[in-house]
């Protein structure tokens, strides 16, 4: 029998002609073996699949954070690694984005030290005391031991997928501390940062748009780009921008209502504390608020309190599970209903370790049967990254008074704290300072979120250009300076209005003042 390879041989010799080698016509090389094999010829090559064939489910999410803007400053950015000379600026400043430790925040030195031994912990034994006790302060060593007998010998494999049932503890001391409330470890899940949390909760209570959720406007475009993913419907609710972004209860009452008459069932309700993009920390009486409202329509609360440890001015963070506490005590029955999902999250505050993927989880209020169809999402991904769990337990147990660790942490975190507070002045007070911008003062979380009053030219350029207006300056402020920031539209806000969102993590005053004269020149240059 003639062999694949002798056929192929002759096909590609011969050509799509008769073949004498291989006796029979051969029309064409791609059915030409099958056929002398006595197979069913091949049928043409399917075409490959393009953008048509994607779930339009995907093509429908949006993420402004690392959308056209970004995208735009990443070219740039390649831009002038190849030639430094092109652009009127030697670097990109990526203020679009939380992800401090890219600005220079310095990882905290007890976290990185005790998952060094995580990683190793074979050096405990390679070294001399003396010389272990160069690199390691003995609270170190004991907390990376204690840590290790909880995963069970190395990070590098699986755990429980509900999390390391030693860190959950650690979680749940910690919210009982905060909250002067109980906590449990078993409604402890840790996750992939926060965001797997928001997956998974959403896909349980929002799919298909006749299941909705109501979102803060503006909001972290996270919350839009996951329901639309899972086909479900946003019930926007507005924050009121010139009381300091606070919430009305009634008018969050009127979406419910809304809603229901479209036939769509508001089963959840995302309140960002402290706020993204807006900064605010949203008061007691502006929860409790919320909480008439889940109690009244039966909506599970998603309390998204990553940026917790970012208070200024002595703003105190009270979290949503206190509050509900408290009114479940102080008002026997009426509340007794309400579900509340709590997240948190190591990519913010003090820690800033976007890059490793931890948080955690707490849901309060749900029955055992919710908890296990939540375990069995969390199985199908195994377990989020353990390493990423082990800083969630140093995030919420750090050293404490008396522990050899204790005041070097504390100094490093008072450094970032006060570093953070002072950049946030000074960015407020420039924008403050600025033509046509007003700004609400940060109370919390790394973002400003000026309103920019565009002209009548402004806005009729970018329309032009097939841009939204806020989008227009953004774009003229990332050419002219370098600075990338995220259009207020991609954050959606009251229609009419135009605001930008940037971090106050980039060190240094050089780019405020940069971005001070780009907007002197582009107010002159788009005056009506």
């Amino acid at each position: 029998m003639i062999s694949r390879i002798a056929i192929l041989r002759n096909v590609q010799r011969c050509g799509p002609k008769h073949c004498v080698n291989c006796s029979y016509s051969v029309t064409s090389r791609q059915f030409s073996v099958n056929a002398v094999l006595g197979r069913e010829p091949v049928p043409a090559k399917a075409p490959p699949k393009t953008v048509e064939d994607i779930n339009k489910f995907v093509l429908n999410a949006k993420y402004a954070v690392r959308g056209r803007i970004p995208l735009l400053a990443e070219s740039l950015k390649e831009q002038l690694a190849q030639n430094p000379e092109s652009l009127p600026f030697s670097k990109i400043i990526n203020a679009n984005i939380g992800n401090p430790q890219q600005l220079d925040q310095k990882p905290l030195s007890f976290y990185r030290q005790v998952v060094s031994l995580l990683q190793n912990p074979e050096i405990v034994n390679q070294l001399a005391p003396e010389d272990l006790a160069k690199l390691y302060k003995p609270d170190v060593i004991e907390r990376a031991q204690r840590m290790l007998k909880d995963v069970g010998r190395s990070v590098g494999a699986y755990s429980n997928s509900q999390g390391v049932a030693g860190f959950r503890q650690t979680v749940a001391d910690f919210i009982a501390k905060r909250d002067g409330e109980p906590a449990n470890a078993n409604d402890i899940f840790l996750t992939s940062g926060a965001s797997g949390s928001v997956a998974h909760v959403l896909q349980l209570f929002c799919s298909g748009p006749e299941n909705g959720c109501l979102i803060p406007i503006p909001q972290y475009p996270l919350y839009t780009a996951t329901l639309a993913l899972n086909n479900a419907t946003a019930l926007p609710y507005f924050l009121d921008e010139e009381s300091g972004w606070s919430t009305d209860p009634h008018q969050i009452e009127e979406v419910v209502k809304s809603a229901i008459e479209r036939g769509v069932k508001p089963n959840a309700m995302v309140v960002i504390n402290p706020g993204n993009p807006t900064g605010a920390i949203l008061s007691a009486d502006n929860i409790e608020g919320i909480f008439e409202v889940a109690a009244k329509y039966g909506i599970v609360v998603i309390a998204d309190e990553v940026y917790q440890e970012n208070g200024f001015d002595d703003v105190e963070f009270i979290s949503m599970k206190k509050v509900l506490r408290v009114l479940q005590k102080t008002q026997p029955g009426a509340y007794d209903n309400v579900q509340l999902v709590s997240l948190h999250s190591i990519s913010k505050g003090l820690s800033g370790e976007c890059g490793q993927r931890g948080g955690y989880m707490e849901l309060v209020g749900f029955s055992e049967e919710v908890k296990q169809v939540v375990l069995k999402l969390a199985s199908i991904s195994l377990c989020s990254v353990v390493t990423g769990q082990a800083l969630v337990d140093l995030m919420v147990r750090p050293p404490r008074e008396g522990e050899p660790s204790y005041e070097q942490d504390q100094k490093e975190r008072n450094e970032i704290h006060e570093s953070l507070k002072h950049r946030s002045s000074l960015l407020h007070r420039a924008f403050q300072s600025l033509e046509g911008v007003s700004c609400q003062k940060p109370l919390g979380s790394m973002y400003l979120f000026p309103k920019i009053d565009l002209s009548k030219k402004a806005i009729a350029k970018a329309e032009s250009l097939g841009m939204a207006p806020d989008e227009y300056y953004c774009k003229e402020l990332l050419e002219a300076t370098g600075i990338c920031t995220v259009p207020g539209s991609g954050f959606h806000q009251v229609p009419g209005t135009y605001h930008v969102r940037t971090t106050f993590l980039a060190p240094g005053t050089e780019w405020i003042e940069s971005w001070k004269e780009f907007h002197g020149n582009f107010w002159d240059a788009h005056r009506d």
